[in-house]
């Protein structure tokens, strides 16, 4: 996946927007985190639904997914741009957007 490849991907969730978090350029939902592109090591910060899934796709998948100590509390995983798979990373987003716009948004949303 390239960087516009995400871009694209981003932004074709209803209510997404550019923005930033923590002064580093990222997407948001309705406003809220969504989703950001680490430039540092070419990864991405996606949350997932628990620690123990992160876990369990780090040990998996090393070389797609992994991370640092500063998100080991929070559900979230690094994935790598290079070697993310489109289809978990588009499964993963949505469900992370959905959790984030309003119902009012979400009950008119027709998955791709």
């Amino acid at each position: 996946m390239t960087p516009s490849e995400l871009h694209a991907l981003a932004l074709s969730f209803p209510e997404t927007a550019e923005g930033t978090s923590h002064g580093m350029p990222s997407f948001k939902a309705s406003g809220k985190f969504f989703v950001r592109l680490r430039p540092e090591d070419d990864s991405l910060v996606v949350y997932v639904d628990s620690l123990d899934h992160r876990d369990l796709l780090m040990e998996a998948e090393p070389e797609t997914f992994h991370i640092i100590d500063h998100y080991r509390g929070y559900p979230i995983v690094l994935a790598r741009l290079a070697t993310v798979d489109p289809v978990w990373l588009r499964k993963t987003l949505e469900a992370r957007w959905l959790t984030l716009v309003p119902k009012r948004v979400s009950k008119t949303y027709v998955p791709l």
